[in-house]
């Protein structure tokens, strides 16, 4: 894409990262750089640091927590898990069906469409967010909890807004349609390996476990995102999507001296000029230390998110066979060349695309062996074999069995385009009462009909797709056969639709060329059920393979 003249938004703006990848993206003037960080000082401070830089790029500040709905994006974690209505509003947007509301609700899916920009930069460490809420102690402390009977709703919700993966994927998901919305073009993340390129031996752990079973949290939300993406980089419509998994230290901001902060605080200097006994040390009440009234102060290296290190402690992480380090500007580069489309061979979604096994040409040529010796034993036995809901969803079983029914009631697609809707659902009623095989095979296999007057229903014990409560014909759509006469129509529509595409094909210079559609639907052609459950699914629901 060309930057200049663009809108960018960089998400953790104000990182070791963001702000290397800001600066180095001002050097090719894009229109507007919008940067999102946590707290208003650090977007203040860093906007305030790139101002020299800008040129005629306007900077835009945002400030919050892209994970949370705007109402709560500013407030404090453990303040939200204090209160009932915040938490049961979290547990709703993370663990209820994705809705309009939950998305207008969104704070990030609000900055995208606030800021519509053509490119997301996305530098903030997910899986570290989601990773240290720390479910596995949560998960002990519920299970201890209902041993004693003192297992409440607000300790079970805790426990539900510290499971990483249901956070990850909502997040995904609610960015994923935020950019669609907004008409991005291309999405960058700045990823992770959760160990700096260290394997299960990393010495550097976060409790007695090693490694730690919250680092391998943290690298295990690292590679399902990288998977998420992937899937991403292959969705029509979806922005072009490009990983950059630094597997290395990242250092560094600067190098000074001052007061040493843990967390954002100064490190209160203390001593102990009295040996304690050891039975005394360690007591609830144990006291014989004292505060010296001043911060511990010494020479440190920033290293960003990750915090101050020592001069030793950088010695040590960087040293050849331990994490060694990477520079942010060096990852800046990497991403300024992907969007400006220079592959820089350090993208994991087009190295992931390169080194996995898709279609072959062998699978294709077996594919119609494997047709005709279905067919043939399907002749010999004397039945259709249609579905049996284990392809999933339900959709597809309940398709599949309407367009057969179709098939047995008009010779070709014409004639379905042609087929009143009320004669449509009267016939397939009548075959369903005398086909009574066909019927036990519909119900069996966990989908109930709608008879054509919408007050009946045939079913089976087991229902795949359960009535929706209110009203119980919404579940319909999703995995019922439905002989009412606004789905008969919905049949005639599509008939007509690949009629129309038939036509439109015929007025055009026919070519027979490989770019020619040769697999068309034609509609002299007989129904058959999977290549019309295949033209729902590409031209319905946009489900198609872009990528090979």
């Amino acid at each position: 894409m060309n930057i200049g003249g663009s809108t960018i938004m960089i998400l953790g703006g104000s990182g070791l990262v963001g702000h290397a990848v800001a600066r180095r993206l001002l050097s090719c003037g894009p229109k507007r750089l919008v940067l999102v960080a946590l707290t208003e000082r650090e977007t203040a401070e860093t906007a305030a640091a790139l101002a020299p830089h800008a040129g005629t790029t306007q900077i835009a500040t945002e400030y919050g927590n892209v994970y949370l709905p705007a109402s709560l994006a500013r407030a404090d974690r453990p303040a939200l898990l204090d209160d009932p209505a915040h938490r049961a509003l979290l547990v709703e947007d993370i663990f209820g069906e994705l809705s309009d509301e939950i998305l207008g609700r969104s704070f990030l899916v609000q900055l995208l469409l606030r800021h519509r920009p053509d490119a997301v930069v996305d530098c903030i460490n997910t899986a570290t967010a989601f990773a240290y809420q720390d479910a596995i102690r949560s998960a002990v402390e519920l299970r201890e909890a209902a041993v004693r009977g003192a297992a409440d709703l607000g300790l079970v919700e805790r426990h539900l807004l510290s499971e990483p993966m249901p956070q990850l994927i909502r997040h995904v998901q609610l960015a994923v349609e935020g950019m669609r919305r907004a008409g991005t073009r291309a999405y960058v993340k700045i990823g992770t390996s959760g160990t700096g390129g260290m394997g299960f031996n990393i010495p550097y752990t976060h409790s007695e476990e090693r490694p730690s079973r919250a680092l391998m949290t943290k690298s295990a939300l690292a590679g399902a995102q990288t998977l998420l993406l992937y899937l991403l980089g292959r969705t029509p419509g979806a922005p072009a999507t490009v990983e950059i998994k630094p597997t290395a230290a990242i250092a560094w901001r600067e190098i000074t001296h001052g007061a040493v902060r843990r967390g954002g605080r100064p490190i209160p200097l203390h001593d102990c000029p009295e040996p304690l006994p050891l039975e005394r040390a360690f007591a609830a009440d144990a006291a014989g230390w004292t505060d010296l009234g001043k911060p511990l102060e010494s020479v440190f290296i920033n290293m960003g998110e990750n915090g101050l290190f020592a001069a030793q402690e950088f010695a040590t992480i960087t040293a050849l066979g331990q994490m060694e380090f990477i520079t942010p500007e060096e990852i800046a580069d990497h991403v300024v060349m992907e969007l400006e489309g220079r592959p820089t061979g350090r993208d994991v979604i087009a190295a992931l695309d390169a080194s996995t096994a898709g279609p072959t040409y062998r699978a294709g040529v077996l594919r119609e062996a494997a047709m005709r010796r279905l067919e043939a034993l399907e002749s010999e036995r004397g039945v259709r074999s249609i579905a049996f809901e284990m392809l999933g969803p339900p959709r597809l079983t309940k398709l599949l069995f309407e367009a057969y029914l179709l098939s047995r009631l008009c010779g070709s697609v014409q004639a379905l385009a042609a087929a009143s809707p009320e004669r449509l659902g009267s016939e397939a009623q009548a075959l369903l009462d005398t086909d009574a095989a066909l019927r036990a095979e519909i119900l069996s296999v966990g989908i109930p009909i709608v008879r054509q007057d919408g007050r009946h229903v045939q079913r089976g014990p087991l229902v795949v797709v359960p009535p929706a409560p209110g009203d119980p014909l919404q579940a319909a759509p999703r995995g019922w056969v439905d002989l009412r006469l606004a789905n008969c129509a919905l049949w005639v529509e599509r008939a007509r639709r690949v009629a129309a595409q038939a036509a439109e094909r015929r007025s055009a210079p026919r070519g027979s060329g490989s770019d020619e559609e040769w697999f068309a639907i034609e509609p002299t052609e007989a129904i058959v059920p999977w290549r019309m459950a295949t033209w729902i699914f590409r031209h319905e629901d946009k489900g198609e393979r872009v990528k090979r």
